[in-house]
């Protein structure tokens, strides 16, 4: 089991690592310092100016869909190989973006490469891969539990050619955005004689479709991620045809677990990156931050906090590539438990981590001053975003049961 850098991965990886230290990170502050000029929901000339050029810079240097792995369109990375660039990305604000690596796009691009047509490849996924437009993942109602996606229920009724959409989603990460162009939607298609895993469906649909009602942008500990946005959205007799839902009628869940485990396991990546980065915050502060006569560092608990954050970051980084290499055997059901682990500790991992470095800073950590109290809500986030804790830990002791047991769990 190879989980190191290989030779392939090394100069993409240190020019990676050189881009966003030296070009991305001292741009972000000024990046986000525009969304509150205008419009929140509009790009700024400086904006789109200071995303744009980092975008084509890394574009031209062949920087470029790294997420794409196991397909003809990236490089072929391996998950593994991967994992280290995430983890880098996952470093600055605009890391991911710059190197079109981000959610919802990666999955949304991998459900349209695996699941899409000919004519949606060339639509959606063709401007996607080129970093042109943006899209959206629909999958999470307000009225039910949605991660059990058997309980989603948005209507889809046949009409001739065409489809019906009626009903209700939010937390639509990346709806906001107006260069999102395409929503990827899970809906209801229920049938008597198809299992409780075959009724619901993946259906594409168009942003300016008529009767698509953005309602609210829904707010993250009091902020909104605009321009991002997770917003809560309304579909009222909304058309779209029916060559748009993918698969079929009932194959919903199936494309639904197909995305979500890349999905998953980048954010773990990336949260690697964030605990990383906060672990650095809280260094430097240490050091430099005087009180009582002498450097913080040095008072308290202070030295076995950034020890023990050190052996945390190593611990669920190996185990992000241990779930990494079980991806990249190929059998996603002996994958699944691995995935779901890491799901369970990047996040908790990082947030402990930011955490700590915020009480470093003290009233500062928690302003606008550092970029740790906005990391915190995002890492917090993360804890629900793709199946909450509580869910993956009933996946893991699922798998560590059947070793000793044949009944069902």
């Amino acid at each position: 089991m190879n989980l190191g850098k290989t030779e392939r991965l090394q100069p993409l990886l240190d020019k990676v690592t050189a881009m966003i230290r030296d070009e991305v990170l001292p741009l972000e502050d000024e990046y986000i310092e525009e969304i509150n000029k205008g419009d929140r929901w509009q790009f700024t000339a400086r904006q789109t100016e200071i995303l744009e050029g980092l975008k084509a810079k890394a574009k031209a240097a062949g920087l470029w869909n790294f997420w794409l792995t196991d397909s003809k369109n990236g490089y072929g990375l391996t998950t593994v190989e991967y994992a280290y660039l995430a983890e880098e990305m996952g470093k600055a604000h605009l890391g991911a973006e710059v190197f079109n690596c981000s959610a919802p796009d990666t999955g949304n691009m991998e459900v349209l490469e695996r699941y899409g047509t000919p004519e949606h490849k060339e639509k959606w996924l063709k401007p996607l891969l080129n970093g042109e437009i943006r899209s959206a993942y629909l999958m999470t109602e307000p009225d039910v539990a949605s991660s059990d996606a058997t309980n989603v229920g948005m209507s889809c009724v046949r009409d001739g050619d065409e489809y019906i959409l009626n009903g209700e989603k939010w937390w639509s990460s990346g709806a906001g955005d107006p260069r999102c162009k395409i929503y990827i939607v899970m809906v209801a298609t229920p049938n008597a004689s198809r299992s409780k895993h075959q009724q619901q469906g993946m259906i594409l649909v168009p942003a300016d479709a008529p009767g698509v009602e953005k309602v609210r942008a829904m707010q993250v500990y009091g902020e909104d991620d605009a321009p991002h946005g997770h917003l809560h959205m309304r579909f009222t007799n909304v058309r779209v045809p029916a060559s748009a839902l993918l698969l079929g009628e009932g194959r919903g869940f199936e494309i639904a677990q197909g995305r979500l485990g890349p999905g998953r396991i980048h954010h773990c990546m990336r949260a690697i990156g964030q605990a990383e980065k906060a672990l650095e915050h809280m260094c430097k502060r240490g050091l430099n931050r005087v009180a009582f006569g002498k450097p913080i560092v040095k008072l308290g608990g202070n030295f076995d906090i950034i020890a023990n954050s050190r052996m945390e970051i190593e611990q669920a980084r190996l185990l992000c590539l241990k779930a990494a290499w079980m991806m990249d055997q190929g059998d996603g059901r002996a994958a699944a438990p691995w995935i779901s682990m890491i799901k369970v500790v990047a996040p908790l991992i990082a947030l402990k981590i930011t955490d700590e470095a915020v009480q470093m800073y003290g009233a500062q950590g928690i302003s606008q001053d550092t970029p740790l109290a906005r990391q915190w809500t995002h890492v917090r986030t993360l804890r629900l975003a793709d199946g909450p804790d509580a869910v993956h830990r009933m996946q893991v002791a699922r798998a560590e049961l059947k070793k000793h047991t044949q009944e069902k769990i």
